[in-house]
């Protein structure tokens, strides 16, 4: 993609990049397509194989706290706290993946919905049953979606989306990266959390470069 575009490194089960989630909204307001945004997952924790400890999960429902001062955005525990659960971001990011193969605007809307039903609603977005119901909240077919969910093609292309994350020297998420401009540069918009004005401002300033 050569016109100007925007990169946004993210993670399903990310807290910060659920607060960024009105951001996004406010960057697709402001813009709509004429400003396009790719999807990329950073990988957060993929992987993650041992249950949390209940002194993990206070930790994490302390960055959660955080996030809610930022943002005002609501919190619900209920998808970490069953016992036995894995902090494995790898089944949710993957789902995302797989809906991007219906367009940016799809893999959008589906990290989105999969970051409100983990904190908001306090669903499992580890699992492949609470994934399914996303799709078809998005119009997805169920089955078809499952069915690529699971294949080997899916999980590498997920996992080269973590490699192009690092390669691209993003250490943190949310990171929005906007690009090229005319000398074929891309540059960071954001390092973590902004508020949306915030962002809006700095891209209209770059699009008004780019033009003159």
């Amino acid at each position: 993609m050569t016109t100007p575009h925007l990169i946004y490194f993210s993670d399903p089960m990310c807290s910060w990049c659920y607060g960024f989630s009105p951001v996004v909204d406010d960057i697709r307001r402001a813009f709509g397509r004429a400003l396009p945004m790719r999807v990329v997952m950073g990988g957060l924790r993929p992987g993650t194989e041992k249950p949390m400890t209940e002194e993990a999960k206070l930790e994490i429902a302390d960055h959660w706290t955080h996030v809610h001062e930022a943002t005002g955005l609501p919190f619900n525990g209920a998808g970490m706290s069953r016992p036995g659960f894995i902090y494995d971001t790898d089944p949710a990011a993957r789902a995302v993946v797989v809906a991007r193969r219906d367009g940016e605007e799809m893999a959008a809307a589906f990290l989105g919905r999969t970051q409100r039903a983990f904190y908001a609603e306090g669903r499992d977005v580890t699992q492949a049953d609470t994934l399914a119901e996303i799709a078809e909240e998005l119009g997805l077919d169920r089955e078809p979606f499952l069915e690529a969910w699971g294949t080997d093609e899916a999980k590498q292309e997920t996992w080269r989306d973590y490699a192009i994350s690092q390669r691209a020297g993003v250490t943190g998420f949310p990171t929005l990266v906007a690009g090229p401009n005319a000398d074929g540069v891309y540059g960071v918009v954001t390092r973590g959390f902004a508020p949306g004005e915030q962002v809006v401002s700095i891209l209209r300033e770059w699009l008004e470069r780019i033009a003159a």
